[in-house]
């Protein structure tokens, strides 16, 4: 497993969905974009600028339940990449016990933003979200430079 951070929520510029950019904890590479709903991607990106709502939002109700009943969450993990649909793990310890539960990667990043908790990725996940190789390297390396040049004021663009 690899852990990897936040790097930031851009918009895609195509279908003009919302990416949660993941990059490697301590290198340049691997990264990782997931195209997630446009209500998850606002509340990486509330979480990301330090702005508490009023009231309790969903991730914020969530992780007061399970402080609420004596838990933490120990880290996150995406764990799989099934038909271009990512799948991903909460790794809950409560009373003593190490609970495992079956989560979107949007709802698990977000949570773990908000418990601090690590994320992990699976190599077989990176291995299997690698981008096809276009046809003209220049599309290739277009890519890759879009992927590492993502600035903090593109991501408040759209959202």
């Amino acid at each position: 497993m690899i852990e990897m951070v936040v790097h930031g929520v851009t918009l895609d510029p195509v279908s003009q969905m919302p990416i949660v950019v993941l990059r490697a904890k301590d290198a340049e590479e691997p990264i990782l974009p997931i195209w997630i709903g446009i209500f998850e991607a606002d509340s990486i990106v509330r979480q990301l600028q330090n702005v508490e709502p009023p009231r309790p939002m969903t991730y914020e109700l969530t992780k007061n339940i399970i402080e609420s009943l004596g838990g933490v969450l120990e880290r996150v993990v995406i764990n799989d990449l099934r038909d271009s649909t990512y799948y991903a793990e909460l790794h809950i310890l409560a009373g003593g016990n190490l609970l495992t539960i079956d989560s979107r990667p949007s709802d698990a990043i977000n949570l773990a933003l908000r418990f601090e908790a690590p994320i992990f990725v699976e190599e077989s996940v990176l291995e299997k979200s690698k981008v096809p190789k276009p046809e003209e390297e220049d599309e290739k390396e277009k890519l890759r430079e879009w992927l590492e040049n993502i600035k903090p004021e593109d991501f408040e663009k759209g959202l």
